[in-house]
């Protein structure tokens, strides 16, 4: 158990580095930014507490949003996908699910792709509509969302695949 603690700890703090010191600073053309911080919301174990896996995803994105003085959008996206979570894993792996026997790294790749993408695309579309906070201007929060919601997903999967744990 405390291992698994540390291994959570050790990728909270990893990726909003990665995400604070490198990723924040990719902005291609107005629209591509990758999040890869909601791994961690991705990955999270399916049993955590679930009051306790909001706060985190709170501070999360409140880390983020301090680095970025984005005022909050990055916690609220956030807590939402952290919120829908357990719903989105139910569409995703059904029995899986209900049984509690997922591992990321275990499910086909289809499964595994519509799970990202479903939560990459909520996180976006809440981001981006919250960052505009204007309906006149959903083309643009749509084209923010579509490439920026592809370029995380794509580096997503990549990421998944090259860090993932060969438990046999």
């Amino acid at each position: 158990m405390n291992n698994d603690i540390a291994t959570h700890t050790f990728r909270f703090l990893f990726l909003v580095l990665i995400q604070i010191l490198i990723l924040n600073h990719i902005n291609f053309l107005g629209y591509l930014n990758p999040y890869l911080y909601i791994i961690f919301i991705l990955l999270a174990p399916i049993t955590i507490n679930r009051s306790l896996f909001l706060v985190v995803c709170f501070l999360l994105g409140l880390f983020i949003d301090m680095a970025g003085d984005s005022g909050g959008i990055h916690a609220a996206a956030c807590v939402t996908i952290a919120y829908l979570r357990p719903f989105i894993l139910r569409s995703s792996f059904g029995l899986s699910y209900e049984f509690q026997t997922i591992k990321l790294n275990k499910v086909r790749f289809g499964e595994r792709l519509a799970y990202v993408t479903l939560m990459v695309l909520i996180h976006h579309l809440i981001l981006f509509f919250l960052e505009t906070f204007n309906f006149s201007h959903i083309v643009t929060v749509l084209k923010k969302t579509l490439f920026s919601s592809l370029f995380t997903i794509l580096t997503t999967m990549l990421a998944l695949v090259l860090f993932r744990k060969n438990n046999s």
